[in-house]
């Protein structure tokens, strides 16, 4: 059971726990006296003054009046108003985080809703009933204004949810499960849809997918490392340690711990640093460095662990704040305007997460393409290829598949962020395209997975045809015996999309132990 306390912060594990795992979520008691005080404090507080969203318009008609009798309706067409999204819906995994996320957000005491509306959205997730959100609305600024104008709208009754697999209206899930729906009372349908939910659910979910995408990428290049018998100094302490980067570090260490048990990793000392008296050797025998895709395997994956670290730190602080406007302040009676809403920090993050996954994408194509490319490794055959080179073609397929899909990836790295349009008739003259920038991280990061799929078939393929399987470190070995399982060593030519579906799914769903 995870439990929403004011007091205490959520963290990224606690979201997985909910969403992932399937554990319930309660509201504490202190929570549920913040609302009820902010609810009573709102209601006495907004009738004689003017607060935005309570007794006003909305967006740039903030400047009318909205009578006593019609403040009700105001919220009810608000919600109804911007219910107005387009293509695919997002996946259930990004609409549960992203109620969590509301849900977290509101139970803080800031909001001024009833509480009926906290017990509801908590019991939606409980049940495991998600909103059906179209893809395409959000530009986050007043955070995701139409995406979860879609989650309002169950909770008024109304709209279509996933349930059980299937796509079915609210109300007949609503009343399956004994659920009622919530009745407006002052400004639920405002602080229901105001904030940056969305993006920050989807936003958690990418940080959790792409801390384990680089253990996995850990993995994968500590088996290259293997299979071409790398010297230790490259992710060595010494070497790493004169660079003043934490995650350099990180990966070195990493690699050090994975590497120690294995039998294939060399020693530069036994190689090249022994006196060689009377020897005249015009070319050496083996590489004396080998190429940077893996030498600088610390170097290039260093600013990713750090990029990953700190997009989780943000994510974190997003998802334990409050993006409401107005907020209401019932400790210090008051209330106060302005844009807590903006999604700019999350946009930021998801562009910068998106890039450090692009860029393991294309370590993983690179260090594959050194496997298929015999005139670079001079260890194994084209592709791979275990039958009659010119009859059958081994890898050489599911190459091109890697190639295009990091070229995907390259092209989807630009940035959302700086591409700000304004809307809302110039009221919202600068916004953060934070819903899209974490949609296309998501992206992002489910192509990488196949990328480092394929790099997996590849690896496994590549020591079964060295023999060398038994001189892999245990943590490589494990790995290894895993992909084993679901892809057979193989010699005539197959179709593999199916593998390297299952591999993915595999690597997607499960850590590298």
């Amino acid at each position: 059971m995870i439990e929403l306390n004011s007091f205490k912060d959520l963290t990224i594990e606690d979201l997985e726990a909910v969403v992932l795992k399937g554990e319930a979520i309660e509201i504490s008691k202190e929570s549920i006296k913040h609302v009820e005080d902010s609810f009573n404090f709102l209601s006495s507080f907004a009738k004689d003054k003017i607060i935005y969203g309570v007794n006003t318009g909305f967006g740039p008609m903030a400047q009318y009046k909205v009578q006593d009798e019609d403040q009700i309706a105001l919220q009810y067409n608000l919600i109804r108003s911007h219910a107005a999204g387009a293509g695919d819906r997002i996946d259930d995994i990004s609409v549960k985080a992203a109620m969590m996320v509301r849900l977290s957000a509101i139970s803080k005491g800031f909001s001024g809703i009833h509480p009926s509306t906290i017990f509801l959205l908590r019991d939606m997730i409980n049940h495991g009933i998600c909103p059906f959100i179209p893809k395409h609305g959000g530009v986050g600024a007043s955070g995701d204004l139409v995406q979860l104008a879609h989650l309002a709208l169950t909770m008024i009754g109304e709209g279509k949810v996933s349930y059980k697999g299937e796509i079915r209206s609210s109300a007949e899930v609503f009343k399956e499960v004994g659920l009622e729906p919530i009745v407006v009372r002052t400004r639920e349908g405002l602080s229901l849809i105001n904030g940056t939910s969305v993006m920050t659910g989807i936003g958690a979910i990418n940080v959790l997918k792409a801390g384990r995408l680089y253990e996995w990428c850990i993995c994968s290049t500590a088996m290259m490392n293997e299979i071409v018998g790398s010297f230790d100094d490259y992710f060595s302490k010494e070497l790493n340690g004169v660079k003043k980067h934490r995650g350099q570090m990180q990966v070195a260490e990493e690699l050090t711990k994975i590497l120690s048990s294995s039998k294939l990793i060399s020693r530069r000392e036994e190689h090249f640093y022994k006196e060689a008296k009377g020897q005249k050797v015009k070319e050496f025998d083996r590489k004396v460095q080998e190429f940077y895709s893996l030498r600088c395997a610390t170097q290039i994956l260093g600013p990713v662990y750090d990029t990953i670290g700190n997009a989780a730190e943000v994510v974190e602080n997003e998802l334990n704040s409050v993006s409401d406007n107005p907020i209401i302040d019932h400790k210090n009676s008051n209330v106060y305007h302005g844009g807590n809403f903006h999604g700019d920090y999350i946009s930021l993050e998801m562009d910068k997460l998106k890039l450090a996954v692009t860029r393991m994408s294309m370590l993983s194509e690179r260090q594959l393409a050194f496997l298929f490319n015999p005139h670079l490794n001079k260890l194994l055959p084209p592709f791979i290829n275990f039958g009659t080179l010119g009859l059958n073609l081994g890898m050489q397929g599911i190459q091109f598949t890697a190639t295009s899909t990091v070229a995907e990836n390259q092209m989807l790295s630009n940035s959302m962020y700086v591409h700000s349009i304004s809307t809302n008739n110039d009221n919202q003259d600068i916004v953060s395209m934070g819903t899209n920038s974490a949609q296309i991280c998501k992206n992002v990061i489910e192509n990488a997975y196949q990328v480092q799929a394929i790099h997996f078939m590849g690896l496994v393929q590549a020591i079964d045809y060295l023999k060398i399987a038994d001189k892999l470190s245990g943590r490589t070995a494990k790995a290894y015996k895993a992909i084993r399982a679901m892809v057979p060593v193989f010699i005539q030519d197959q179709p593999k999309y199916e593998e390297i579906a299952a591999i993915g799914a595999y690597l997607y769903n499960n850590k590298f132990e």
